[in-house]
C-alpha cells in the first residue's frame, strides 16, 4: 500500500495529487521539484499503477515485489534501481533480522519500497522535511539520506555485537561452573548472526563506491547529482568500518569456538586421567585380591597367622602410593 505521498518543491513539502501523473507532472513542470511515493509490502496489482506510471523497468518491478535481492545499484533508460538491507538487532534474543529496501530514482520522481520491519524511511522523511538545502538537490537526497541512516544502524549493530561477543568471551573463559553445556550451540548461533549481518553489508560497498564516484563503470551515475558525490563518500567510509568489524568479528567468534573447542578437549583428557588414576588405584587390591582368591592348595600365605592383616596392610600401602603419585602429577 502507498504509505506516503508528497511533492518537494525547492526544499519544501506540499502534498502529493491524488492521480500519480498528475503529481509527476506538476513536479517536472516545476522544474525544481520531485514526487517522492512510499510503499509497504505492495501487491502485484497496487504496484502495477505506479510502475506505469513512472515507467519503471519490468525486471526491477519484479525485484521489487519479490524481494530477497542482494544489496545492489543497476542503471535502467528510464530510472536508477538500489537495493539495501536495513537490519535490526533484537536485544532481548540477540538476534540480527533484515528488511529490505528498494529506491527508483528517476527524473523527478523517487519510489521507495519497503519489505519487513527495520526500514528508516520514517525518520530519514522527517530528518530530511527539516533540511531544504540537502531537500533541494531533489531524488539524489533521499537516496543519500536513506543509505546515510542504513549505514550509521549497521554501526550500533556491529556495536550490539561486539559488546555480546565480549560476554560470550568472558563466559568461555570462566571457571566452569557446570552451566557451559550449550556454549558451543551459542557460539555458533552467534557467527550465523554474524553472516546474516555480513549478507546486508558486504555487497553494499560496490553501489555506494559507484554512486561515491569511484566505482569501476566510471564516476558519473544517471539521475545522481554530482554533488552528492562527497557525501556518498562518507557513507561508503562509514560502510568500510562497518565491513571490518564484521570481519573482526567473524575471526573473533572463530577463535572463541576454537578455544571453547580446546577447553573441551583439555576437560576431556583431565576427566580420562582421573578415571585412569582411580582404575589403577582399583586394580592393586583387586588383583591380590583375585590371586588369593583362586583356591589353589600349595599357597604357604593361606596358613600363616599374619596373612590376612598382612595383605591388607599391603593393599593400603599401595594404594595410598598410587594416590601421593597421582595427586603429584595433578591427575587425581
Amino acid at each position: 500500500m502507498i504509505v506516503d505521498c508528497a511533492i518537494y518543491r525547492d526544499g519544501h513539502r506540499t502534498e502529493g495529487l491524488e492521480d500519480l501523473s498528475d503529481a509527476l507532472e506538476a513536479a517536472r513542470a516545476s522544474g525544481d521539484a520531485f514526487v517522492w511515493i512510499g510503499l509497504h509490502e505492495p501487491t502485484e496489482r497496487e504496484f502495477d499503477r505506479v510502475s506505469e506510471e513512472f515507467g519503471l523497468h519490468e525486471l526491477a518491478v519484479e525485484d521489487a515485489l519479490n524481494a530477497h535481492q542482494r544489496p545492489k545499484l543497476e542503471v535502467y533508460d528510464d530510472s536508477l534501481f538500489a537495493v539495501l538491507k536495513p537490519v535490526t538487532y533484537e536485544p532481548d534474543s540477540d538476534t540480527v533480522s533484515s528488511g529490505e529496501l528498494m529506491i527508483f530514482l528517476g527524473d523527478s520522481f523517487v519510489v521507495t519500497v519497503r519489505h519487513g520491519e527495520g526500514s528508516p524511511l520514517k525518520s530519514v522523511r522527517s530528518r530530511l522535511e527539516k533540511d531544504p538545502d540537502m531537500l533541494r538537490l531533489g531524488p539524489t537526497a533521499v537516496l543519500y539520506a536513506i543509505a546515510d541512516a542504513t549505514v550509521d544502524h549497521y554501526l550500533e549493530v556491529a556495536t550490539e555485537l561486539q559488546t555480546d561477543l565480549e560476554e560470550l568471551e568472558a563466559e568461555v573463559f570462566s571457571p566452569d561452573d557446570g552451566g557451559s553445556r550449550n556454549i558451543a550451540s551459542r557460539i555458533y548461533t552467534f557467527k550465523r548472526q554474524i553472516q546474516e549481518f555480513r549478507r546486508a553489508t558486504g555487497p553494499l560497498s560496490v553501489p555506494l563506491s559507484r554512486l561515491a564516484g569511484s566505482g569501476v563503470l566510471g564516476p558519473t551515475v544517471p539521475f545522481v547529482d554530482d554533488k552528492a558525490h562527497p557525501f556518498f563518500r562518507d557513507v561508503n567510509d562509514h560502510l568500510t568500518r562497518v565491513n571490518e568489524s564484521v570481519e573482526a568479528l567473524d575471526r573473533l567468534v572463530s577463535d572463541v569456538l576454537s578455544a571453547h573447542l580446546a577447553q573441551m578437549s583439555v576437560r576431556q583428557n583431565d576427566d580420562m586421567r582421573k578415571i585412569s588414576s582411580w582404575a589403577a588405584m582399583a586394580a592393586v587390591p583387586t588383583m591380590i585380591a583375585g590371586i588369593y582368591g583362586m583356591n589353589f592348595e600349595h599357597m604357604p600365605e593361606l596358613h600363616w597367622e599374619w596373612s590376612y592383616p598382612v595383605v591388607l596392610l599391603v593393599m593400603v600401602a599401595f594404594e595410598v602410593l598410587l594416590f601421593r603419585l597421582f595427586k603429584q602429577r595433578g591427575w587425581l
